[in-house]
């Protein structure tokens, strides 16, 4: 019989691909965690790996390692049911999103509504929201760029524009009380933006890639979106700045220029496993997001 153990150690190790890293994370000692997974591809008659040069997960692991995840999600969401059926209240939501400035209102909602509710938050890029709403590792995530949806139930939140910030010295500072500035305008200027797979990296990639330009100049590339306008009014460069941050109450010295460009959105959308039976703490967190005016002011 498998043990529920070994099996968790072996999502990590699948995760991760290298046995060191894994063993860190699970802090365990790493010639225990490589018997561990070699138990298990003996019980189970095939190798999960290769592991000529660094360990890589093969055919039979990834669709093991899709079963796994799926089970143990099952047993965390009938253990969930159940502490909610004995009593112990609402519990918890386990929320995932690729930034939480965007959250900050209808989560201080959700917690002033439901205060005994637990909120969990995961911090997650676009291509990891999908496999860990089948895996039931997270409960409800956020999306703000396109997520495949096989699978999941998904639901539109806001289509908002995205802008150009420059410093007010900036030579296209004057478009801003002009009319909307053309992708091409932008072709030759320094970006400050956010790291490769954040939404508005892939968007400042698309909209050059759309108009047939070259890869943007990136002079500034972090990990801290809301620290990108206080770097474009520092004088680094010009960025992509959703309209969101356009209105909240405390704004940078930029000039803000609309994009001639329909393709220069922002889509939020929130997602849930289709076939998952919802806790009682997501489905009240998912009428709180589903039932929020996005379009009230900053947050």
């Amino acid at each position: 019989m498998m043990d529920l153990h070994a099996l968790r150690q072996f999502v990590v190790v699948a995760r991760l691909e290298h046995l060191s890293h894994a063993a860190e994370e699970l802090r365990v000692a790493q010639p225990s965690l490589s018997r561990t997974i070699a138990r298990l591809e003996h019980e189970l008659g095939t190798p999960l790996f290769d592991r000529a040069g660094r360990l890589r997960l093969n055919d039979a692991g990834r669709l093991f390692l899709g079963h796994v995840e799926r089970a143990l999600g099952e047993l965390d969401a009938g253990r969930r049911t159940l502490a909610e059926r004995a009593g112990e209240g609402f519990g918890t939501v386990r929320l995932a999103s690729e930034t939480f400035l965007t959250l900050t209102g209808p989560l201080a909602a959700f917690k002033r509504a439901h205060p005994s509710v637990e909120v969990e938050l995961h911090q997650l890029e676009a291509e990891d929201m999908a496999r860990r709403l089948r895996a039931q590792e997270v409960d409800l995530c956020v999306a703000s760029q396109p997520v495949p949806t096989d699978g999941l139930e998904a639901v539109r939140l806001l289509d908002e524009p995205v802008w150009v910030i420059t410093p007010l010295d900036h030579h296209l500072a004057p478009l801003a009380e002009r009319g909307p500035v053309a992708v091409a305008d932008l072709a030759d200027e320094p970006f400050v933006t956010t790291r490769a797979g954040h939404w508005q990296r892939r968007l400042l990639d698309r909209l050059f890639s759309g108009h047939g330009l070259p890869a943007p100049r990136i002079v500034c590339e972090g990990d801290e979106p809301s620290a990108t306008a206080i770097l474009v009014a520092a004088g680094l460069g010009i960025a992509l700045i959703p309209d969101m941050a356009r209105r909240s109450a405390t704004r940078a010295p930029v000039a803000w220029l609309r994009v001639d460009s329909p393709d220069c959105l922002r889509t939020l959308t929130l997602l849930r496993g289709a076939s998952t039976r919802p806790t009682s703490a997501a489905r009240l967190l998912h009428a709180t997001l589903t039932g929020w005016d996005w379009t009230a002011g900053p947050v």
